[in-house]
């Protein structure tokens, strides 16, 4: 698929800023802008922004061809509950599913675990006479729906989520109630489980359709507005957006499902880290992106970004297909402390942007991440934002002084190097542990730092895992837009049905009936023929076992390589495989992909003059001394520098510590490499 006009816009609305990636396919020049994110109305902002590059890049908004879209917008309402007031419509008997949840303790020796959140309150849940069985076949059928009704409309809600007992196998019930509901409450959401879910596990599936009614409102008035917006100085293009596999879908399905949004800007980040481990020829990569209140990290194993089924946003199981990513609260903007026991901590509280670390002389008065960056000379109080931001470093002293150098009995430096020395330690246990639990080991892969923070951290966090090669890439502060830029249509869908490994024919009709369900979804996006995929997938288990795996199915329908390929992966993952024992396909899933076209991007064009490093008082190890500071866009292929340096852009600062060395590659990404024990 493509557009006609020449510019094609990928946009991340975050917390703070919304960021930009701009291809002008004119010069196949790619180019970065950051603009002050509106949270009252994102599209405000966004608009803003785009003129703005507009305007610094030289181009017309009715250049615009397509725009797409990665946002916070699903995240944030969930996690500050602004969601719609909604209702549940379930099987008879079953109206607590949703808060009974699954019996799983998380804080093992707690007497009083905070209990799981539920957004449908117990008189808010209605059940429904009617029983399918597992097969799909009937037991009980619905009966009249009339009283049901008169109870809907006195309850008034924003919302209706429907999800009714095995309506994964047969849906015919849920949209009976759905005829019904529509007719008794015209114009209001509803969300069933048989569209957005179609999977087994009952709790699973509630959440995730109760997720998805009560973000329709909040997500249908955003776009509404979006689309308000189209026509404003011949700005027409057609607009995608990013649902949480990474792929985009158009903004009839984003009002429909806008569950599948919920990791929408992280996963442009993932994105990008599969697209460079190409560019690059690096098939392993451990993408870490760290900003101001997180530290998010991907694995890319043999140039693919791995994804999950079923992910979970604030304690909310999510069953929908998702880049594979863990998240922790360590990011610029991270608070540290000292506790009751005397330990110091950072994070998981932070700062936020408002009134944000210290240094951004906001009001905030507790020392953060940033504050120990900046305290320790890591950052340049003049150059922070490429200059549009000053820093206050006599406040940051002040705070790290007062909240922890005091109580620590450290001086302010020791203090700072503390607070680096605790997140690092933790960053790098995030790193770990997304490598251990596939039994990957750290040696085997690069580090792939993005995002406004990590450069600041990411050799020293090589350095504890073991890893000899981190690359920063061009662009980090904007990097989850790039990776948006180049991204393509996908339609997810899954099929639960139990089968056997042994029976081959009906594993082969079930196929044809996915791929074919796929093309009508292409054809109904206006995917051409010749720009059509379908990526086949399948969850398998041992039968007994209460957990699949989901494996990769490209020879689909044979089945001997899809079994091969399960015990391969058990074996990977927990270090055995029982290839004698019998194997259950519990699930079959497609990715249906319509292909974007993706227009070369031009090379970067390092310096030719030589220019020699600035040079600041970096504190390390008990003393202030001399480091090298490099301007990025002034760094030749020819320039090696030697750690303890510092690399300088706009966005970012990247340290190079001391046994490193760095140099810029021909891509344009900056390659450090570990020269030392």
């Amino acid at each position: 698929m493509s557009a006609t006009q020449p510019v094609r816009i990928a946009v991340d609305i975050g917390g703070t800023f919304t960021d930009f990636q701009i291809l002008d396919q004119r010069h196949g020049r790619v180019m970065a802008w950051k603009a002050p994110t509106t949270p009252a109305d994102p599209s405000e902002g966004l608009m803003a922004g785009i003129r703005q590059a507009a305007e610094r890049f030289g181009f017309a908004l009715a250049d615009v061809g397509l725009l797409l879209h990665g946002t916070t917008i699903a995240t944030n309402a969930v996690l500050e509950r602004k969601l719609a007031q909604g209702v549940l419509l379930t099987t008879a008997g079953f109206e607590d599913v949703l808060e009974i949840t699954r019996h799983v303790r998380r804080d093992i020796y707690g007497l009083a675990p905070d209990p799981f959140p539920c957004l449908v309150d117990r008189d808010r849940r209605f059940g429904v006479v009617e029983r399918l069985r597992a097969d799909g076949s009937v037991e009980v059928p619905i009966g009249d729906l009339s009283p049901l009704m008169d109870r809907l409309r006195a309850a008034a809600p924003e919302a209706v989520a429907i999800g009714l007992l095995h309506a994964y196998a047969n849906p015919a019930h849920e949209r009976a109630l759905r005829d019904a509901v529509a007719k008794a409450l015209p114009g209001v959401p509803i969300s069933l489980s048989s569209d957005i879910s179609p999977e087994i596990r009952e709790y699973e599936r509630l959440s995730t359709t109760v997720l998805n009614a009560l973000l329709m409102p909040v997500v249908q008035r955003y776009l509404a507005r979006l689309e308000a917006r189209l026509g404003e100085d011949g700005f027409r293009p057609r607009i995608f957006l990013v649902q949480s596999n990474g792929g985009m879908c158009s903004l009839a399905r984003a009002a429909e499902q806008p569950a599948r949004l919920l990791l929408s800007g992280p996963s442009g980040g993932a994105l990008a880290a599969e697209r460079l481990s190409r560019r690059l020829e690096r098939p392993n990569l451990v993408a870490v992106d760290m900003g101001g209140t997180s530290f998010d990290v991907s694995v890319v194993q043999d140039h693919v970004i791995g994804l999950v089924t079923q992910g979970e946003v604030d304690r909310l199981p999510v069953r929908l297909p998702m880049v594979e990513m863990r998240t922790i609260g360590a990011g610029g903007g991270s608070i540290a402390s000292v506790d009751a026991a005397g330990r110091l901590t950072a994070g998981p509280r932070s700062a936020g942007a408002r009134p944000g670390p210290v240094c951004y002389g906001r009001g905030g008065t507790e020392p953060t991440v940033t504050d120990a960056n900046a305290v320790l000379g890591r950052l340049d109080p003049d150059f922070f934002l490429g200059g549009a931001m000053a820093l206050d470093l006599a406040g940051a002293r002040a705070a790290m002084e007062s909240r922890i150098g005091t109580p620590l009995a450290l001086s302010t430096e020791a203090a700072a190097e503390g607070v680096l020395r605790v997140t690092n330690a933790q960053l790098a246990a995030a790193v770990r542990l997304s490598l251990f639990e596939k039994g990957l080991d750290p040696r085997d892969f690069a580090l792939l730092s993005f995002g406004g923070a990590g450069g600041l951290h990411a050799t020293e966090v090589a350095d504890e895992l073991g890893i000899t090669e981190v690359v920063f890439p061009r662009e980090p502060g904007t990097l989850s837009a790039y990776g948006i830029l180049f991204s393509d249509l996908v339609q997810d869908l899954a099929r639960s049905r139990l089968y056997r490994g042994d029976q081959a024919e009906a594993v082969a009709e079930a196929v044809a009936g996915l791929r074919a369900e796929a093309d009508a979804r292409l054809a109904a996006d206006g995917v051409p023929d010749g720009q059509r995929a379908v990526e086949l997938s399948a969850d398998l288990r041992y039968r007994g076992q209460a957990f699949e795996l989901l494996v990769p199915w490209p020879e689909a329908p044979a089945l001997p390589p899809l079994l091969a390929r399960f015990h391969a992966t058990h074996r990977a993952r927990f270090s055995y495989a029982a290839e004698g024992d019998p194997v259950e396909i519990v699930t079959l899933r497609a990715a249906a992909i319509g292909r974007l076209d993706k227009p070369e991007e031009a090379r970067a064009t390092p310096a030719e003059a030589a220019t020699a490093p600035g040079s600041r008082q970096v504190w390390q190890g008990g003393a202030a001394t001399a480091w090298p500071v490099w301007r990025r866009e002034r760094l030749r292929l020819a320039d090696i520098i030697e750690g303890p340096a510092m690399i300088e852009e706009a966005f970012a600062t990247h340290v190079i510590a001391a046994g490193w060395r760095a140099a810029l590659d021909p891509e344009g990404a900056i390659i450090a490499r570990r020269i030392a024990a």
